[in-house]
């Protein structure tokens, strides 16, 4: 049986490092169309602590997560798995200088020195800040109640992850979702925020056990 979880956890240990291997970045002076002295204060985060919903679609079915991500600048970023039951607890931890991967109910853990370095992965906040920074298509939007965000990832090779979308609410001016879509303008990512706390959370908080 153990043999069972441990096999398990090396599958979902390779998905974890394509997942953040797939999106680190270049980060370059290229000029966009959005003054970024108008940036609200979400562009501007030093730390975050989350816990959020995840529905990933394709063509025969939506899967669902329940995530906590934390995260403080530069590059250190936690994030482990809530639900489903049967990943419960696959964490995902770069340090700075580290990929480490961890399941203490299965009581398993790899590390991989001196990886490269890396800003987020795909579901991130800090990723969408990042992109953000760099797009030169952006377009903004609000409702009554949200301002929305839209980057065209035009550097990117995967088809499914095309533009992306993040909602503000005005009243508190902190996240309540964020769309991932392909080339058709198709939702392929959907994320709420069910919790979210921006600059109040320090390093060695991040990266507590």
């Amino acid at each position: 049986m153990k043999t069972k979880y441990i096999v398990t956890f090396l599958i979902i240990a390779v998905i974890c490092i394509i997942i953040f291997s797939a999106f680190t970045y270049k980060l370059s002076n290229s000029g966009n169309t959005i003054n970024k002295s108008d940036d609200n204060d979400i562009l501007n985060i030093k730390s975050y602590e989350a816990v959020l919903e995840v529905e990933v679609y394709s063509n025969k079915n939506t899967n669902k997560y329940v995530i906590k991500q934390k995260y403080y600048e530069p590059n250190i970023i936690v994030q482990e798995v809530i639900e489903p039951e049967n990943i419960k607890g696959m964490k995902t931890i770069f340090d700075g200088n580290n990929l480490i991967l961890e399941n203490k109910n299965l009581n398993l853990k790899t590390i991989y020195e001196g990886y490269n370095y890396i800003k987020g992965n795909s579901i991130s906040l800090i990723s969408f800040v990042e992109e953000y920074k760099n797009s030169q298509s952006l377009e903004m939007e609000e409702t009554d109640e949200e301002k929305i965000i839209k980057i065209e990832l035009e550097k990117s090779e995967n088809k499914y992850e095309r533009y992306k979308k993040l909602y503000i609410s005005k009243k508190t001016n902190l996240p309540t979702k964020m769309e991932i879509l392909d080339v058709n303008q198709n939702r392929t990512v959907y994320i709420l925020y069910k919790e979210i706390k921006i600059n109040k959370i320090s390093k060695e908080e991040v990266l507590a056990n």
